[in-house]
């Protein structure tokens, strides 16, 4: 009876969740035939002509596919890179501070950043570059000619990625910190009485502990590689930097919801979707090969 009467709450609380998913998450699964379809809104879904895949021929055909699929990748690659080894490299430099009130407050300040919003970041991010901000402030009383930068298409994927780190290292690096706090301090001390200078012992000790947590990180990280951020993106970028900063989620929205190719963008996305599926099989799979870790 006991065993019962837990099953049966047990149920209960998972029950909102439950339906949660099933009515946000499966339900409007069956919106990804549009891909497969010309389809008319005001016919609906499922009474719209099937085209099979006119759309994806079509979607290979343009020139707009190539270009942000490449977007998509050399962004989401930069970022993916920044923010394993800029939070890597702060916990060590940080791990070094003998200070523990400095530590937990410097600690405290790079987290805040996490918990903005890329509106509001990106409305920063505009202020701080535009062509009477700052940044040109700076460089006109250097000598230098102001730029708009968010208008620079060589720019603004440096801008994105950079923007991007700033906004997480600090909370990126929480995982590091414990992988440090979990290296037993003997070892240090073993090292200090053999003479190993503080150098010796970060590339001797502290790295060779925390590296397959490293490239667990980086392993999990290729999932990603499609999601080069649309929030972050979408309130940045101008027609004027579609060239570099135009990702697939950028393009599928301006297809789908503003020049009204349902079709089109729904291939796109879909396609994005799988790719990435296989992305995250094959890099859950190199993590339990080359780190142990395994879901299930």
């Amino acid at each position: 009876m006991i065993h019962r009467s837990f099953a049966k709450h047990f149920i209960i609380m998972l029950l909102p969740g439950l339906l949660w998913l099933i009515f946000y998450n499966l339900y409007p699964m069956y919106g990804v035939i549009t891909a497969f379809k010309e389809f008319n809104p005001g016919i609906g879904i499922l009474k719209s002509p099937w085209v099979g895949l006119d759309n994806f021929e079509y979607m290979f055909e343009l020139d707009d596919s190539k270009l942000i699929f490449r977007n998509t990748i050399v962004i989401a690659f930069a970022k993916m890179v920044g923010n394993l080894l800029v939070p890597l490299v702060f916990a060590l430099m940080l791990n070094e501070v003998k200070n523990r009130m400095l530590t937990r407050t410097v600690q405290t300040i790079v987290y805040l950043p996490h918990f903005l919003s890329w509106v509001i970041v990106a409305g920063m991010m505009l202020d701080i570059f535009s062509y009477s901000g700052p940044v040109n402030q700076l460089l006109m009383g250097l000598g230098f000619e102001p730029k708009l930068f968010f208008a620079d298409a060589s720019m603004f994927p440096a801008l994105v990625v950079g923007s991007d780190i700033w906004k997480e290292f600090g909370f990126n690096a929480i995982i590091f910190f414990a992988a440090l706090t979990s290296i037993n301090p003997e070892m240090y001390e073993a090292a200090a009485i053999d003479g190993a200078s503080q150098w010796k012992r970060l590339v001797k000790i502290t790295l060779p502990s925390i590296m397959p947590v490293a490239a667990l990180l980086a392993t999990l990280s290729l999932g990603n590689i499609l999601n080069a951020g649309f929030d972050q993106i979408f309130n940045m970028y101008n027609p004027s930097v579609y060239s570099t900063g135009d990702i697939v989620d950028t393009w599928v929205y301006r297809a789908g919801l503003i020049d009204m190719q349902y079709g089109l963008a729904s291939a796109v996305g879909l396609l994005k979707s799988i790719v990435g599926m296989c992305l995250i099989a094959v890099s859950y799979t190199l993590a339990y090969r080359f780190a142990n870790y395994r879901i299930f």
